[in-house]
């Protein structure tokens, strides 16, 4: 040893994050699509992992326990004026230690959730749309015609809208206009309603056509549709009031009707030709209304029914109890991928059991939000919901990250929006200007939110107003 210098030992501790966290926190980040990917990529890897496939809803992509989907039939029912409370829980139900349930389902077509929920019908949406629209063309259109027909389905855009006119189908087809116009029309009669169609004002039509013909109706919809299309989408309503000589109340709940019942993208949600779908989620977690309150279901974990493969199973029971005539390296080859298996189920029930709390909580907090609409959307961050569930502020984030919940209404938002209250203050700012006697200034409506008590500045109602897609007031 050389002269001054000495060895010693010094005690440190140092903190270490096992696999098994971090596994289970890249686990409980992932999006459905990214753990639909992760899953299929260790069923390719792991052969003691098995997937038995189960049905789901269409709609909600919730597991279906029969013929029709338990969650659709209960939102169709339930009551509006029933009393919210926060009667939350685990409802999943007793389940095998080494089961889990997942599934992808087909994508969410957002319908009006009080259209009546038809199974057969979402059954066959499952077909590409074209598969489907070519279908139902042959059985109403002759031979000759099917190429036309062939034609104009493969000229649909993402919307359903026809990308050639008339002219120019026929021009290739080397056929007379009126024999396209006449497949044309065919088309136009199916499902979605709107298909076909050339341009927005006439989607638009065809669909009011059809609910006119079953017997629904409201004034003004289609003079507004016709003739003031692009001032609605400007929100000038007093403007269309004066032309077509009617009261702005009358504008206002006749756009309401056509905000509900009319779709502006016939196609999008419906399966296209590559199986992809266009637009739409599945929801991960579902808020539903029952008698005794809101109640939280984790769907994205029931959509799949993982297990071990139950030769592995069996084996490794054999192999624990010394039973089975299996050398060291085949006894090593089933305790690898067993506990592999294990430990990936685990991981996948701990991502379900963390949503479900974090959801739970969520409805307990903003009741209000689900029962009486956005803007009684409370202020909440991430950090609050960390610390009354005795979790890390990241795990919330992770949790929250790239999830789709559907409301009791039926519509499916982001989990985050729960930790946005700027939307109740937008909520506001749009009602304000679809209300508005004559176009307020952005500093105008600053000044009547503050009277409402939200204080925002000036620059941030137009921000707002921006992202809502609303003119400001010199062009409303």
């Amino acid at each position: 040893m050389l002269d001054g210098m000495e060895l010693s030992q010094i005690a440190t501790t140092q903190m270490k994050v096992s696999p098994r966290l971090v596994a289970m926190n890249h686990v409980l980040e992932l999006s459905s699509m990214e753990l639909q990917e992760l899953i299929n990529a260790e069923l390719g890897e792991n052969p003691a992992l098995e997937m038995m496939d189960k049905p789901t809803c269409p709609r909600c992509g919730a597991a279906l326990e029969g013929p029709i989907c338990h969650h659709c039939m209960q939102a169709q029912n339930a009551n509006p004026e029933d009393a919210a409370s926060a009667v939350v829980g685990d409802q999943s139900g007793a389940r095998d230690r080494e089961d889990y349930y997942y599934e992808e389902g087909p994508s969410l077509s957002r319908r009006d959730p009080d259209e009546d929920f038809d199974p057969i019908v979402h059954v066959a949406a499952e077909m590409s749309l074209p598969e489907r629209l070519m279908r139902e063309l042959g059985s109403v259109l002759s031979l000759e015609q099917m190429p036309i027909a062939e034609f104009l389905v493969g000229n649909l855009d993402e919307r359903g809208f026809l990308e050639c006119s008339v002219a120019e189908a026929a021009r290739i087809l080397e056929v007379e206009p009126h024999e396209v116009e006449a497949v044309l029309r065919e088309l136009q009669q199916q499902e979605p309603v709107g298909i076909g169609a050339r341009d927005l004002r006439e989607c638009l039509l065809l669909q009011l056509d059809f609910l006119e013909a079953q017997g629904a109706t409201e004034p003004h919809v289609r003079a507004i549709i016709t003739s003031h299309l692009s001032q609605l989408g400007e929100h000038k309503f007093s403007r269309i009031a004066q032309e077509m000589r009617i009261a702005s109340a009358d504008v206002t709940a006749a756009a309401q009707y056509i905000k509900r019942h009319l779709n502006p993208f016939p196609a999008q949600g419906m399966p296209a030709a590559n199986g992809a779908t266009s637009g739409y989620v599945l929801p991960d977690v579902i808020i539903a209304k029952r008698d005794r309150g809101f109640e939280v279901d984790v769907v994205e974990s029931k959509r799949f029914f993982l297990r071990i493969n139950p030769l592995y199973r069996e084996l490794m029971m054999r192999t624990q109890q010394e039973e089975a005539q299996l050398n060291d390296n085949e006894k090593k080859h089933i305790q690898q991928y067993v506990s592999r298996a294990r430990l990936f189920m685990a991981n996948i029930d701990q991502r379900r059991q963390t949503l479900q709390r974090i959801v739970a909580y969520l409805v307990s907090f903003q009741g209000e939000f689900l029962d009486k609409g956005v803007r009684h959307l409370r202020p909440l961050t991430r950090a609050m919901v960390a610390a009354e569930l005795g979790v890390h502020e990241s795990t919330v984030s992770r949790a929250t990250a790239a999830k789709y919940v559907m409301l009791p209404s039926g519509e499916v938002i982001p989990l985050s929006h729960f930790f946005t209250p700027s939307l109740s203050a937008k909520d506001v700012i749009r009602d304000m200007i679809e209300h508005e006697a004559q176009p307020l200034t952005d500093e105008q409506i600053a000044e009547a939110l503050a009277e409402k008590g939200i204080v925002i500045a000036r620059r941030t109602v137009a921000k707002y107003r921006e992202q809502l897609g609303i003119l400001p007031s010199i062009l409303r």
